[in-house]
C-alpha cells in the first residue's frame, strides 16, 4: 500500500513539475519561482515547532558526514577497486562472500571509532525533552551507522538496516552483533587500499549463525542494491507520516527512492516540512522551510527548547 501510494504521488507530481511553466512568460516564471522558494526564517520555523505534537525527522548520509563517516559515493568513493554498488548486492555476496564481508568488517570497525555529532545529539535531546510534554519525535533514517542510537534516540526506524545486525542466510534469524572483529578470520582484514589482496577466507570461517543446530552463513542485515525495503518497517513509516504535524528532512539528497517521496507525501497534505541540508535538493521547492549549511550547525538551534515549553 505504501509503495503504491508513493509511486502514485510521484506520478501525480512529475506531470505538474514538467508542465507547469509551459507557455508562461519569463517574468511570470520568475514570480512563480519566488512564490515556490521555501523560507529560511528560523523564527517562523520555531513558531511551527513550538506547536507540533508529532514530529517526524527523516535523516540521510549528510547527518553523519560531520562524524567522519565515509559514504563510498561519487568520485573517490572506492573501497579497494570497487564502489559500494559493486559490493552491496546479493549477487556480489553469492559470488564472493569473503570480499563482501571484508568490506563490511572495515565499515564496522571504522564506525566503532565514530561518535554522534551535534545534529544527532540535538535530535536525541529533543525527543527526550518533548516526551515529557506528551509530544513525540520519531527518527526515520536511511543510515546504517547507528549513530542516532549512540546519541540516545529511542524511537528509531532504520529503513536500510544496520551495520551492527546480522541475518542468517539459512534460518533467517536477525541478531545484534557488536563483536570486534565479528569473527577471528576477519581480524586485521578489510584494508581499503587498492593494492590490498583479497583475504579469500573460506566460507566456513566467515561469520556463522549461533542459533542451535544452524551454523548458516551470516550476512549484514542491510538493504542491498536490488533488494526491497522491509514491508513491516514501511508500514510503521507510513503510520508515523500519517500522524505527524511537522516533518524535518536532514542531510538527505532526496534522490533515493522510496525515501525520497516520504517528505513530499507529507507536504502534499499541507504539513510543514523543513529541509536541513548543505544545498538544495530536487524536493526543496516542495517544502515550507530550507536551512542550508552543516546539519551540526543548523539543527541544534532549530530543536532547542522553545520559550513556550514548560519543563516539569
Amino acid at each position: 500500500m505504501l509503495m503504491s501510494l508513493f509511486q502514485g504521488t510521484a506520478r501525480r507530481l512529475v506531470p505538474r513539475a514538467c508542465c507547469g511553466y509551459q507557455g508562461v512568460s519569463a517574468k511570470a516564471r520568475r514570480s512563480r519561482l519566488e512564490m515556490a522558494r521555501p523560507s529560511s526564517s528560523m523564527a517562523d520555523f520555531r513558531e511551527v515547532f513550538a506547536k507540533a505534537k508529532h514530529i517526524a525527522i527523516i535523516t540521510g548520509a549528510g547527518v553523519s558526514a560531520e562524524s567522519g563517516v565515509p559514504t563510498f559515493r561519487g568520485a573517490g568513493g572506492f573501497w579497494r577497486k570497487w564502489q559500494a554498488q559493486e559490493l552491496a548486492t546479493p549477487a556480489a555476496f553469492a559470488r564472493n562472500p569473503s570480499r563482501v564481508w571484508e568490506f563490511y568488517h572495515y565499515r564496522r570497525e571504522v564506525m566503532l571509532s565514530k561518535h554522534p555529532n551535534p545534529a544527532h545529539i540535538a535530535i536525541a535531546e529533543c525527543e527526550k525533552r518533548l516526551s515529557k510534554q506528551g509530544r513525540s519525535v520519531v527518527v526515520i533514517t536511511q543510515n546504517i551507522d547507528e549513530l542516532h542510537r549512540k546519541a540516545g534516540t529511542k524511537h528509531l526506524l532504520e529503513i536500510h538496516g544496520s551495520l551492527f545486525k546480522t541475518r542468517c542466510t539459512n534460518c533467517g534469524n536477525i541478531a545484534a552483533n557488536y563483536k570486534s572483529p565479528i569473527c577471528p578470520a576477519l581480524a586485521g582484514k578489510g584494508a581499503p587500499d587498492p593494492e590490498t589482496e583479497d583475504a579469500a577466507i573460506p566460507v566456513e570461517d566467515l561469520p556463522q549463525c549461533e542459533e542451535d543446530g544452524c551454523n548458516g552463513l551470516l550476512r549484514p542485515h542491510v538493504v542491498w542494491f536490488g533488494e526491497t525495503l522491509d514491508p513491516s518497517i514501511l508500514t510503521e513509516v507510513e503510520k508515523e507520516l500519517d500522524i505527524c504535524d511537522l516533518c524535518l528532512v536532514v542531510g538527505t539528497s532526496s534522490v533515493v527512492y522510496p525515501a525520497a517521496m516520504f517528505a513530499p507525501q507529507v507536504s502534499a497534505r499541507g504539513v510543514p516540512v523543513a529541509e536541513f541540508n548543505m544545498e538544495a535538493t530536487p524536493a526543496t521547492n516542495r517544502f515550507r522551510f530550507h536551512f542550508p549549511g552543516p546539519c551540526g550547525t543548523t539543527l541544534p538551534p532549530a530543536l532547542a527548547r522553545h520559550q513556550t515549553e514548560i519543563i516539569s
